[in-house]
């Protein structure tokens, strides 16, 4: 009894433990429960879970095989394994766990939907058409199959038919609260790509109403507005001789030799996906996607200390180039690094203590099309998106992180360019070289090409789908459409369209 006891004990410490993302306490406790306890696969789940968060995934590997192993029919434990790979941008070893999970359950439902989800986002959509058909095989009128046969058949350009599966599915009010918003988002893409504007921002409307009464948004936007007047703040109050004073204190003599580098930014939706894979498509270039390395490893190793001397900054610049290796899964050796990381542009100056000899490239663009675009996006709410639910919060976020860029611009010995979206548009190649060049690279024939290389790998960006085809123009001043609705912040963003040249 005191032993069965003892066991709950140190079982309900390891996952508090986990829950409270304590993983180096959590570790040793998993270790010792499963080497207590080695036939519960739950455990070797768990332990799995600790020992990838703290980057050792050859533990993590054989944790959750091992987890499979002792329980293979478990669908549901095999199809969270698979989540736990696709979060850490293992797309190969993700969907090797949906299929196990499909085999396991004949009738489920979720691992197909897992499938077909990873499956379009790698451009395959013939095989996600097939899960999805699989699952409306089972249940014809599952939520979420229905919703996401209309999102392929949009990718596809069947807009009718779309269309129709879409508004069924709202009149059907789905149970599923993900696919009641997300049904909307996608039928406002379909009616905006038919100039039917009044009535995608109809259901826009009533999307992120939805999204509103499922979400503490309150919550979400005191603590972006906490975090937004203090990064302005911080910057604002910085001389303009910043970077020679921050050199003084950590000189170039004393900076450990890392791999070239630089930071892509700019504001959500101003082009930086698509500069991203034009850079990204020269062969001595590593383009990340939107990486977690800064906000999940440097910054909180930054901020972890008062202690800047060169020995712990130069520690902060290894952790962050390892966490950039990792995620390119060694495909790094000799290129330039390139960070693309919209929101982290109000870090600049934090970016800019650890790495002064970083080039930063700021993607701009006509600051009305950009709210708008913003506005259309349907992702999963945080700090930051809370603020793409209504026009006035998207122009005081627009505000906030361009005013770092703006302060950041005028700093004496910076080394940054602005690129537009415009620009690149009207002539891919001149701008696409201009940049290119300033990286310290020569322009290369596949970077005219680069959509041929978007299309043979995952992005984690929202926009992951308009960048696997040539350059088009039909986004360049599309906010006239909705002039009307952004007229009550037209006020607001004529300062930002006159500084960036938007007349």
């Amino acid at each position: 009894m005191k032993h069965r006891v003892d066991s709950q004990s140190k079982l309900n410490e390891a996952r508090q433990s986990l829950l409270a993302q304590d993983f180096t306490r959590a570790l040793p406790l998993y270790e010792k429960l499963t080497r207590d306890s080695p036939g519960v696969a739950v455990l070797w789940f768990e332990y799995g879970n600790a020992a990838s968060a703290l980057h050792d995934m050859s533990l993590a590997d054989s944790a959750w095989h091992k987890a499979i192993e002792l329980d293979p029919r478990n669908a549901e434990l095999i199809g969270m394994i698979g989540h736990r790979y696709q979060a850490l941008r293992k797309p190969d070893k993700a969907t090797e766990c949906f299929e196990q999970a499909r085999a396991a359950d004949p009738r489920g439902i979720n691992s197909r939907i897992s499938l077909a989800v990873l499956r379009e986002q790698n451009h395959k959509l013939d095989q996600a058409r097939e899960a999805i058909a699989e699952c409306l095989a089972i249940d014809p009128r599952d939520d979420q199959a229905r919703y996401f046969s209309a999102v392929i058949d949009r990718r596809e350009g069947k807009l009718e038919v779309a269309e129709r599966i879409l508004r069924d599915l709202i009149a059907s009010n789905p149970k599923h609260p993900f696919v009641r918003y997300a049904c909307r988002y996608e039928l406002a893409q379909v009616l905006d790509r038919t100039d039917r504007f009044d009535e995608a921002m109809k259901f826009l409307g009533e999307a992120k109403q939805i999204v509103r009464v499922l979400t503490d948004t309150d919550l979400l936007i005191r603590g972006y507005d906490q975090g937004a007047e203090s990064a302005r703040r911080f910057t604002n109050n910085l001389p303009k001789n910043i970077l020679e004073i921050w050199a003084g204190y950590f000189p170039e003599r004393k900076r450990e030799t890392v791999p070239k580098i630089a930071f892509l930014g700019g504001h959500p939706r101003s082009g930086t996906t698509l500069i991203e894979q034009i850079i990204g498509a020269h062969p001595e270039v590593a383009a990340l996607d939107e990486p977690g390395a800064f906000l999940e490893c440097l910054q909180p190793a930054f901020h972890k200390s008062k202690d800047l001397s060169s020995g712990r900054i130069n520690k902060i610049r290894r952790l962050y180039i390892e966490a950039l290796q990792r995620e390119l899964n060694g495909d790094a050796a000799g290129k330039l690094l390139l960070d693309k990381n919209p929101s982290p542009t109000a870090r600049l100056p934090l970016w800019l203590r650890v790495f002064p000899e970083l080039k930063v490239l700021i993607a701009l663009r006509d600051p009305r099309d950009v709210v708008i675009s913003c506005y259309f996006q349907n992702i999963p709410l945080n700090a930051v998106n809370v603020n793409f639910l209504s026009f006035e919060r998207l122009a005081k976020h627009y505000g906030d992180l361009m005013d770092v860029w703006l302060a950041v611009r005028q700093w004496s010995g910076f080394t940054g360019i602005e690129t537009r979206y415009e620009d690149v548009v009207f002539d891919m190649e001149k701008e696409g070289r201009r940049v290119t060049e300033f990286l310290g690279l020569s322009w290369h024939e596949e970077q005219i090409r680069f959509y041929e290389k978007s299309r043979k790998k995952q992005m984690y960006s929202p926009t992951y789908q308009d960048v696997t085809r040539p350059v088009y123009n039909r986004s360049v001043a599309r906010w006239h459409a909705y002039e009307k609705y952004l007229a009550p912040i037209l006020p607001k963003l004529e300062p930002y369209c006159r500084v960036f040249g938007y007349a």
